[in-house]
């Protein structure tokens, strides 16, 4: 019993709470997470996953001396590694991951007995415990995420360790050479290596590993070719050695794997041809190969043997015709092999690929007219058939790709006229029609697609007139080249703050402001884009010169709340979209009434413009610089940086749009479109209507799709970073934004290693467990806060638990919702669940959780209509779903 007085003494929580607090004589057995033999000695501790803190006992065995498992993991307590455990020497399990522990490891030599040792997800320093040689029973070993480690080698004497299944030391700075002697480890099932600092070849000896399931040694730097040995791993089943310097071919003896699933070898130097045998494979679902050198033609039979979950052969040097049988097995969502030299035509069975949601395949020579029914998948979100030969018009059909966001179909030999159904599909940001044999005049109806922020059009044989209804696409961003009249005749202001225009070489002289055409652009035509830049040019030019004169005449300090000053009106202005107001209107609404909300960050206004429309403005005070030569030189707030750089070149129907933002020398003002419905935390928790689970289904499809925006879409990606409810705006009709991008991170380019950031940003609560532990961020942890329920520490763990039996699922939804939609939304929560995966490989992406949640839509047979949000009823479960 000492013990236990002692934990609840030393550590603090809620669920220590059902342990007495006297020392009475209480039987310590029935205590929750405690078991005992049949002589009542405590053989298990396991508090895992109960959001304690302090500091755990010391010398945990002088007291419980028949200890065997010990699981202490998903906690918070202080202090580094309990050295006294190290004299349990009956420990069988040790379980410390995911704990701040810090500090250096003790000689573990002494846990004779000790089977699986977990010590991942922490922040250990100075040298690695070699002493782990030592114990011969290890089963499981698992050092992954601690980088704080020194520099360590491998050694040769690991393989004594016979009785090890599991090894999983990534991202824990082990360099050096893999040592031959692995392969004697024959217990083998899953060994994972990657991202550390591993240098040369790959021993063949590895080729020994019979009961192999798993290889994982990406992001290090081997090198030399792949070893054909691997092909005698005959239990493989995920291969993955990307981001390394391999080269030569790919073994044949790989492809032929008969339980392979998941073969994964982009970013190498790899030669050659696909081994033809691969198509022969019952197993596979996974290939990703770009960006390598290979070459030849890819299998043709490829997925017509197994059910293809994804393909990415770009960025190679492969030629012939497209497999026709890829998506044979109705599963395949990407496809990408873009920047090869792929001839032929388009299958029309990719028609019939329903499954699809990236289909890429510019940059190729492909030929002939685009299959009926491609540009219509309906989960597609990018379709890009750009810089190749293709003909004929654009299918009709185009009207039902409800989910496309991004068209791109320049440099091809496309004609006919731009269909006027293009504009019924009503998510696309994002259309690029240039230079093919386009005709006729720009369907008016294009005005009704809201999101639309890049239209390229020039390079065609369209009409000159503009519909004036095309004025009301106030997202659309001007770029292109300058027309010579309006250069030569001192109209250039007109076009400042237009990043994306440019002038020919021959007149940048009068133009040195703005970037030099490529040679590209014809510099004998004013094409129907010209014209609408000249059209705006003029109206911009109008509003500068009357707000110049404006502002010069009326210089007088504004009186209201805030007591601005008058430097006020000294702005440095970007904008993003077309603006319909001034910034003297924003300016003179400022006042105590209109505030809306404040925030760590600022506070935020509801604008009634006069125009009729309502802004959002968010109100940043800036600070001036320490040690500057100039006393009024402003640093911009960090976090205003960030979001403006961020959502100034984003476009999303589930990103909140940035209109403009203004940075005088006493504050920064954002201004965003407006979101009648507030955030998704006060409609769950403080609304006047309760949203019933159609409306919440819609919310959590629209976040995903914004996150897969951020996460696949955008080039280099975009990490969020702070994914919680208060940060999903809702419009009128209950659509989800992803809001406040002040901490928001770009991932490096393709390649690159160095994700990691200088501080741990985010909310407690939802962030993930490697990035709290290790402030390595990657989309993994937006995937994670996205399937976080609530601000509970404890909610997940506790939901885990649940999910395996068919009574804990129906004790964590609520019953008063369930009816009809019971099977979907146990869907949902499993979805949820698979998100917040302590392991991040084990994720989905956010692509993979659109798919998982379109099989979830309660309204997939049209048996609810929207209509019904105001109905009466709970939410998803009793802790606030926020997905």
């Amino acid at each position: 019993m000492q013990f236990f007085h002692l934990m609840k003494k030393s550590v603090s929580g809620s669920s220590l709470s059902n342990w007495p607090d006297s020392k009475g004589n209480y039987n310590f057995c029935n205590f929750t997470g405690i078991s005992c033999d049949d002589q009542e000695n405590t053989i298990k501790i396991d508090p895992s996953g109960w959001s304690l803190s302090g500091k755990f006992p010391e010398d945990i065995c002088s007291y419980l001396p028949k200890l065997r498992v010990l699981h202490i993991g998903h906690n918070s307590f202080n202090g580094e590694f309990p050295r006294g455990i190290v004299n349990c020497s009956l420990l069988e399990e040790l379980n410390m991951s995911s704990i701040y522990y810090a500090g250096s490891l003790p000689d573990f030599s002494k846990l004779k007995s000790l089977r699986v040792l977990d010590l991942s997800y922490n922040l250990f320093s100075g040298d690695f415990p070699m002493s782990i040689t030592n114990l011969t029973n290890l089963e499981v070993l698992n050092f992954n995420e601690n980088g704080e480690l020194n520099l360590w080698e491998l050694p040769e004497n690991i393989s004594v360790l016979t009785k090890l299944n599991t090894m999983v030391l990534t991202t824990c700075m082990l360099h050096g050479e893999i040592p031959a002697p692995v392969g004697n480890m024959t217990s083998l099932i899953d060994l994972e290596l990657s991202g550390n600092y591993l240098t040369g070849p790959v021993p063949k000896e590895l080729g020994r590993l019979k009961n192999l399931q798993q290889l994982e040694l990406y992001y290090n730097q081997l090198e030399g070719p792949i070893p054909e040995e691997l092909g005698n791993l005959t239990e493989l089943r995920d291969l993955d050695m990307s981001v390394n310097k391999f080269t030569g071919r790919i073994p044949e003896s790989i492809c032929r794997l008969p339980k392979l699933e998941v073969f994964q070898l982009y970013n190498n130097s790899l030669v050659g041809e696909i081994p033809a045998v691969i198509a022969n494979s019952t197993a596979l679902n996974t290939l990703s190969l770009y960006g390598n050198f290979l070459s030849g033609e890819v299998p043709q039979n490829l997925g017509r043997s197994s059910v293809m979950v994804a393909l990415d052969l770009s960025e190679n040097r492969l030629s012939g015709r497209l497999p026709e049988g890829l998506c044979s097995g109705g599963k395949l969502n990407y496809l990408l092999v873009l920047q090869n030299m792929f001839s032929g035509e388009i299958p029309e069975s990719y028609a019939e690929c329903k499954s699809l949601v990236r289909f890429r395949v510019s940059s190729n020579n492909l030929q002939g007219k685009i299959p009926e029914g491609i540009l219509s998948l309906p989960h597609a979100s990018i379709i890009d058939v750009a810089y190749n030969n293709l003909t004929g018009s654009i299918p009709g059909d185009i009207h039902n790709a409800r989910n496309l966001s991004e068209l791109f179909m320049q440099e091809n030999r496309i004609s006919g006229v731009i269909p006027p159904e293009i504009s019924l599909a009503v998510n696309l940001v994002k259309i690029d029609l240039s230079n093919n044999l386009l005709s006729g005049r720009i369907p008016s109806e294009i005005s009704d697609l809201n999101w639309l922020n890049l239209f390229l059009l020039q390079g065609n044989k369209l009409d000159s007139s503009i519909q004036e209804s095309l004025s009301s696409l106030k997202s659309v961003n001007l770029s292109g080249p300058l027309p010579p009249p309006f250069i030569k005749g001192g109209m250039l202001e007109s076009f400042s703050g237009n990043p994306e225009f440019c002038v020919p070489v021959f007149l940048h002289p009068l133009g040195p402001n703005f970037s030099i055409c490529p040679q590209t652009f014809n510099r004998k035509k004013v094409n129907c884009i010209s014209i609408i830049v000249i059209s705006v040019g003029i109206l911009v030019l109008g509003t500068i010169l009357f707000l110049k004169r404006w502002f010069n005449k009326d210089k007088k300090v504004i009186e209201n709340d805030d007591t601005l000053s008058s430097s006020f009106f000294s702005y440095d202005v970007k904008s993003f979209h077309r603006l319909s107001f001034d910034q003297r209107e924003i300016v003179e609404a400022l006042v105590d009434k209109n505030i809306v909300g404040c925030g760590g960050s600022g506070t935020v206004y509801k604008i009634d413009l006069n125009n009729g429309e309502v802004v959002a403005v968010k109100k940043l005070w800036s600070r001036k610089a320490k040690d500057s030569a100039l006393e009024d030189q402003l640093i911009l707030d960090k976090e205003l940086i960030t979001e403006v750089e961020t959502l100034g070149t984003v476009g999303h129907k589930n990103i909140v749009k940035l209109y403009c933002y203004y940075s005088s020398l006493d504050l920064s003002l954002l201004v965003y479109e407006y979101m009648s419905n507030g955030n998704l935390w006060d409609a769950l928790n403080r609304g006047k209507i309760i949203l019933d689970w159609p409306i919440q289904h819609q919310i959590t499809l629209g976040i995903a799709q914004g996150l897969a925006y951020l996460h696949h879409d955008l080039m280099p990606p975009i990490i969020h970073r702070d994914i919680k409810s208060t940060n999903i705006l809702l419009d009128d009709d209950y659509q989800p934004k992803v809001a406040d991008f002040g901490i928001a991170k770009v991932l490096q380019a393709r390649g690159s290693k160095d994700s990691s950031t200088t501080v741990i940003a985010g909310t407690c609560g939802y962030l993930a467990p490697e990035y709290a532990y290790s402030s390595k961020a990657t989309t993994k942890c937006d995937v994670y806060s996205f399937g976080v329920f609530g601000e509970n520490k404890n909610i997940i763990y506790w939901v885990s638990t649940k999910v395996e039996t068919k009574e804990g699922v129906m004790e964590v939804l609520d019953k008063r919702i369930m009816g009809l939609y019971k099977d979907d939304m146990i869907k949902a929560l499993r979805v949820a669940v698979r998100c917040t995966c302590k392991t991040p490989t084990l994720r989905p992406t956010m692509s993979e959780v659109i798919l998982m949640l379109l099989e979830a839509d309660p309204c997939k047979f049209d048996c609810c209509k929207f209509s019904n949000k105001t109905k009466e009823t709970a939410n998803v479960t009793k802790n606030q779903l926020d997905f």
